[in-house]
């Protein structure tokens, strides 16, 4: 299933800030794999979702620290599976914030 990718082939802003000749995508997997969810455009999710396939991108999406709401609403319909098991989500229940008033 896996489809053999380069860094060039994800958008020019997903991958900014870091050294890209150094990036392995293979020790990387939950880097890149929140990377392209959070801030990638739809081409880019359909190159992670060809390279590392659905079972691994569902099992590193709910593990990883911090996800927006948005995204993780998505990953939660998409994997058809409950927001309450997501990690991003366990540690924002147990960090409360103050009440906006």
């Amino acid at each position: 299933m896996k489809k053999e990718i380069t860094v060039a082939d994800f958008s020019a802003s997903l991958f900014w800030d870091i050294d890209k000749t150094k990036l392995d995508f293979e020790k990387n997997k939950r880097f890149v794999i929140e990377r392209t969810l959070t801030h990638g455009t739809l081409s880019d999710w359909f190159l992670l979702k060809a390279y590392y396939g659905k079972p691994t991108i569902k099992a590193e999406s709910m593990q990883i620290r911090y996800l927006d709401k948005q995204t993780l609403s998505f990953c939660a319909a998409y994997f058809n599976e409950p927001i309450t098991n997501f990690r991003c989500y366990i540690l924002k229940q147990s960090n409360p914030v103050h009440w906006d008033y």
